[in-house]
């Protein structure tokens, strides 16, 4: 939705220990939080007209952001 948080920790209240916890230790986790964070930014500045870009790119940026929380969700559940 627009202009909606996708912060990790709102998306997953439940593990937000565990994000805490995998941020800290384990290094492939972190990087993938840190760009899940940088292409969630990188929308909202999008949303707010903050920037413009053509429609195929804002596709590619909204893929890609599913892909890395699918794939951090994921670690989520394995480390629960």
């Amino acid at each position: 939705m627009f202009g909606e948080s996708h912060n990790l920790a709102t998306e997953f209240p439940e593990y937000k220990e565990q994000i805490h916890q995998l941020k800290m230790e384990d290094r492939h986790f972190s990087r993938l939080f840190d760009e899940y964070h940088e292409v969630d930014s990188q929308l909202h500045r999008i949303e707010q007209a903050i920037e413009v870009h053509a429609d195929d790119f804002v596709e590619g940026l909204k893929l890609r952001r599913l892909n890395l929380k699918d794939e951090l969700y994921g670690m989520l559940q394995q480390a629960a």
